[in-house]
């Protein structure tokens, strides 16, 4: 059976769409169409979290409420789900919500244009973690700029939220199961086709279904988090129909840890992957929470990354550093590959027509191996990486280096590794010596260009200099001059 409308529940009201754009956005459509102007625009590129709105949705049988950006996100992704908005919210007889009333009393708002973002991050952080700290909030709101406050605020006013009520009485927390059941309903239609053409959207019932659609359509975009794709509509106005949506696909939300590795779905999401991630490779925690802000990562997906090939994505060099394998679907058959070799060129990837991600595969780590990621980028918090570093060394008994592996990012036209370099280091003492003399040979393997986040030079010296800092780092130097900075 096919449907041919986009169905979610906003806020109270059972909505139904049977004319969607595939690039219209949630935005747009709360504010124009149904005049719930609290969201409002800031960047349109969901990096000011100005828009964000809660959406709620079905992960196996829990219904997880989290904040996403309403400017990037499509209405068409949206099909089951609960989008919940700050005229939601609502105190008990009328009274404001514990959130803004935290927020009034703590002086949390000035001139008032990104308080709903904020507001609605804060809801979001309340609901799953009622009294959270301060590391807790300042995570929390990384994707939520604001100008006037200077943030300490609004911190005190996450801190305070639960003098004024308890999360677990929460309408969104006693509604729960009921809206859960809604929203069961409104997916047991199976697959959702609107339109025709370029204005084609489809929705899948399941994973088979969409590796059926994929395979009849190979030209269709295939949209997940669209963190990505958002900002080609927004910023550069392209059209990106026909889509298919995948984002509510369970079956490829899996996150599966065993001793031989940890295996990742496409559409697991950098927020549900950050725990599991953090447990088997944890110099990648630090790196999770640096990898946009919470909205993006409640939205972006490990597959998403890795699937369009940018060469300044943050998650493939450490997992190529890691001998990361992916596994490739075209309708029923599968083919594994390294993911080094899934990077051809500058947006060419080794993927057929009809072909997709389906999961990723990070082989674990053993005791006696050392292993680091170091980002850079001109903001610590939500911020593109200029250049991303990844290495792993394994040494043997006489200190010697028996594996190496080093692979950046931001680099190249490709996420890349450093195999020249690596050469120049496998087989030798693990010494400074041996790292200087291995610098120069940096420049055969990169050529990096410049651009309005570093210049060619400054990359190439940073690249040798992460090097160094990794070889201090291994031999607890880098620990000893950590301290003497302190």
């Amino acid at each position: 059976m096919t449907g041919t409308a986009i169905r979610f529940i906003l806020n109270d009201e059972d909505i139904s769409l049977t004319d969607v754009a595939p690039d219209a956005t949630l935005l747009d459509w709360l504010r124009l169409e149904k005049r719930l102007r609290g969201s409002k625009e800031g960047c349109a590129e969901g990096d000011c979290g100005a828009c964000s709105v809660l959406v709620g949705r079905l992960l196996g049988d829990e219904l997880i409420y989290e904040s996403v950006t309403g400017c990037i996100r499509f209405l068409g992704s949206l099909h089951g789900t609960h989008v919940v908005t700050i005229e939601h919210l609502q105190g008990e007889d009328g009274a404001l919500h514990p959130v803004q009333q935290a927020m009034v009393d703590q002086h949390g708002s000035q001139c008032g244009f990104c308080t709903p973002g904020f507001v609605m991050s804060l809801y979001a952080l309340w609901m799953r973690q009622p009294d959270p700290g301060r590391a807790d909030i300042e995570k929390a709101l990384q994707g939520n700029l604001c100008r006037c406050t200077g943030y300490a605020p609004i911190i005190r006013a996450g801190e305070a939220i639960s003098r004024y009520g308890e999360a677990g009485a929460d309408p969104l927390q006693a509604e729960r199961e009921a809206i859960a059941a809604r929203l069961r309903g409104l997916m047991a239609g199976g697959r959702v086709e609107l339109g025709e053409g370029e204005n084609r959207i489809i929705v899948p019932a399941s994973l088979d279904d969409f590796a059926a659609v994929l395979e009849a359509n190979p030209g269709a975009r295939i949209v997940a988090g669209s963190t990505d794709v958002g900002l080609w509509v927004t910023k550069f106005m392209r059209r990106i129909g026909p889509v298919v949506f995948i984002g509510h696909l369970g079956e490829l939300q899996h996150i599966e840890a065993g001793p031989e590795g940890l295996r990742i779905g496409a559409g697991v999401t950098y927020s549900q992957a950050g725990t599991a991630i953090g447990a088997a490779f944890p110099p990648l925690r630090e790196l999770w929470k640096r990898i946009a802000g919470e909205q993006v990562r409640n939205m972006g997906t490990i597959g998403g990354n890795i699937a369009n090939g940018s060469p300044i994505g943050d998650t493939p060099p450490p997992f190529i550093v890691l001998g990361a394998r992916l596994t490739l679907r075209k309708g029923a058959a599968r083919r594994e590959i390294a993911l080094e070799d899934y990077f051809i060129d500058y947006g060419k990837q080794d993927r057929q027509p009809g072909e997709f991600v389906e999961s990723l595969f990070v082989p674990a780590l053993s005791s006696d191996e050392h292993f680091a990621v170091y980002k850079l980028s001109k903001r610590r918090d939500e911020d593109i990486s200029a250049l991303l570093g990844a290495f792993r060394v394994k040494l043997d008994e006489n200190g010697r280096v028996a594996q190496l592996r080093i692979a950046f990012g931001g680099m190249a036209a490709t996420p890349k590794r450093a195999k020249t370099v690596e050469a120049a280091l496998i087989g030798q003492p693990w010494t400074e010596a041996g790292i200087e003399a291995a610098l120069a040979s940096f420049a055969s393997d990169y050529q990096p260009i410049s651009d309005m986040r570093a210049s060619a030079d400054y990359r190439l010296l940073t690249a040798q200099n992460l090097l160094r800092r990794f070889y201090l780092e291994t031999t607890g130097q880098g620990q000893r001059l950590s301290r003497e900075v302190a």
